[in-house]
């Protein structure tokens, strides 16, 4: 049954906005490092030893999601266990040591290694489930959105400054800097957030945890299901188009690596300046599930546009600035719905679970983008993506939608007596 709440309720305190902020830019602060190898690596692997091999450049662009995908869940039954902040700041030392590695690999196989052991620094659950921690169930996903907008934005900010960055401090600048925003991640967690619940938040999760719901119920719900399927294909087709995307943008337009800035600057503001109208259209009317299938239908469009335009540089922009309304609409939605369809004693495991085939997509994209590619050609690979986001597409069609914002879904009586 839907329950108006009121006006106040639905404001968020100044605990839980500051608290959101800065898990949101933990977040910004590990992605962006992830993030700024991606237009970038694909190229200059290629000069590298081992280069050659278009399924090992793709294993290096990739494999750190399948170490996360391993081990998100645990690190999350760990932050249970141990608190929050400790298992945060140990995943992000490791990740720092990680990066460290891959400054100094002298092989693309190395870098490999290096990039799994940035991998096993999954800390994602555990942040999330520290922000539903730290947040009341109505407002949660407005902080969970962002978290998902602070991913959006640092893929953004990362695609226009790491071609640039690589062209003044190279590959190996661009890891070690990965290593120093760890830090200041780290600095985050010490000083700026809470070492323990408010009373208020440690009654609420007291009683969450005397209404246990069985794991299979929370693992195999039908909707978060589909949308876990649903951000496995959106990292998917992320970590796949950029095994290939930055070699088209030189072979299509000439243009080097180092001024690959020139063309997603430009294509990440005008995706975030046309994302803005359809997302706040979405929350006031209560339109989510139809903003997101219109955005993987886009998806699934520009995806087979690509694989026709791989020779024709401007219709390739057009087609990216297409591809990151899409991209950066869904990376904003998913993680609040699901944190609105999970029950509230179960966002922990719902958030590791989301998580985990989050970083399946990143590893899988990632390996068979090279794979397709070196066998195939880039056009296959397009095709593929493509294929897929139609699959999600039809997944879409029987997701319940979400209320409008200011209404809340009461669970039924059976599921709170579980």
């Amino acid at each position: 049954m839907d329950v108006p709440l009121s006006p106040d309720s639905m404001r968020m305190t100044p605990l839980e906005r500051s608290a959101a902020g800065w898990l949101a830019s933990i977040f910004a602060l590990r992605m962006l490092g992830l993030f700024m190898i991606l237009p970038v690596l694909a190229v200059h692997a290629h000069g590298m030893p081992g280069g050659s091999d278009l399924t090992l450049v793709g294993l290096a662009l990739g494999i750190y999601g399948l170490t996360q995908a391993c081990l998100q869940i645990p690190m999350g039954w760990a932050s249970d266990k141990l608190g929050r902040k400790p298992v945060i700041v140990a995943g992000l030392l490791v990740f720092a040591a990680g990066s460290l590695w891959a400054a100094y690999a002298p092989s693309l196989e190395q870098l490999v290694f290096a990039r799994a052991l940035q991998g096993a620094g999954a800390i994602s659950a555990a942040v999330t489930a520290f922000l539903a921690d730290l947040t009341r169930d109505h407002v949660r996903s407005k902080a969970m959105a962002m978290i998902g907008g602070s991913i959006g934005l640092t893929f953004a900010i990362s695609l226009a400054g790491a071609p640039a960055l690589y062209s003044a401090v190279g590959m190996s600048g661009l890891f070690l800097l990965t290593a120093g925003l760890c830090v200041g991640a780290i600095w985050v967690v010490i000083n700026r957030l809470p070492s323990d619940l408010p009373a208020e938040a440690k009654q609420a999760l007291a009683c969450q945890r005397g209404l246990a719901v069985p794991w299979q119920q929370v693992v195999f719900q039908p909707d978060l299901l589909r949308l876990n399927m649903g951000i496995f294909t959106l990292h998917l087709t992320q970590m796949a188009m950029f095994v290939v995307v930055p070699t088209l943008l030189v072979n299509a337009g000439g243009l080097p690596v180092t001024q690959h800035w020139k063309v997603y600057l430009p294509v990440v503001l005008v995706s975030f300046i046309l994302m803005i109208p359809p997302m706040i259209w979405a929350e006031k009317k209560g339109k989510t599930k139809t903003v997101k299938l219109l955005s993987v239908a886009l998806m699934a469009g520009v995806q087979a546009l690509f694989a026709l335009a791989t020779a024709q540089f401007w219709l390739l922009v057009v087609l990216l600035v297409a591809y990151f309304v899409s991209f950066n609409l869904l990376e904003a939605m998913l993680p609040s719905w699901v944190s609105r369809v999970a029950p509230p004693q179960s966002k922990g495991l719902a958030l590791g679970v989301y998580n985990t085939t989050q970083a399946l997509g990143l590893f899988l994209g990632g390996w068979l983008g090279g794979l397709l590619s070196k066998h195939f050609g880039s056009e296959l690979v397009f095709i593929a993506i493509a294929v897929l986001t139609l699959v999600w597409m039809v997944v879409i069609l029987k997701l319940t939608p979400l209320p409008k914002r200011g209404i809340a879904v009461e669970m039924p009586a059976q599921t709170a007596a579980v």
